[in-house]
């Protein structure tokens, strides 16, 4: 029996990003494609968030143990490089997530040539939700991540890079 895209994808929904446990590879956008493969598989088209992102091994291999728990197999994952991943690909409930877990979402859309020049409205704070925020650093906990710090609250915080 050919497995069903849907339920593939509630099971996808319980594997979460090592780096960023709140979100699912769901949430992140990094699952391409979802394709029947032989008589009970499944194919994955994953995008890594950045070329050479070390989260990537463990999410492959996490999605693989996930499906084969479930009765799914074979699992065949493909990495697809192009398009390249954007954070317009995050979903509106993972940027929810972010913010509920502490990390202010990207916001504006990847590439609008003012974010490529700095010129990007300041992050709003995921704890009181101010825009007189200040950048402390270009690299957060992990590269896609910039390091601020609320002037209000005066709490330190996570910005997911639009990008």
């Amino acid at each position: 029996m050919a497995v069903q895209i849907a339920e593939v994808e509630g099971y996808l929904a319980q594997v979460k990003d090592p780096e960023i446990p709140v979100l699912s590879v769901l949430d992140m956008g990094v699952v391409r494609a979802i394709r029947p493969f032989e008589e009970e598989g499944v194919e994955i088209d994953l995008t890594p968030t950045y070329s050479g992102c070390p989260a990537m091994s463990t999410i492959s291999f996490d999605i693989v143990a996930e499906l084969e728990a479930q009765g799914i197999h074979p699992v065949k994952i493909n990495m697809v490089l192009s398009p390249a991943w954007t954070t317009d690909w995050l979903t509106e409930e993972g940027r929810k997530k972010l913010r509920a877990y502490g990390i202010a979402p990207p916001e504006g859309q990847a590439g609008r040539i003012d974010a490529l020049f700095g010129e990007a409205p300041q992050p709003a704070c995921p704890r009181c939700d101010s825009r007189n925020t200040k950048q402390l650093s270009q690299f957060g906990s992990t590269a896609c991540k910039a390091l601020y710090q609320c002037q209000d609250c005066k709490e330190p915080f996570d910005y997911f890079k639009c990008h």
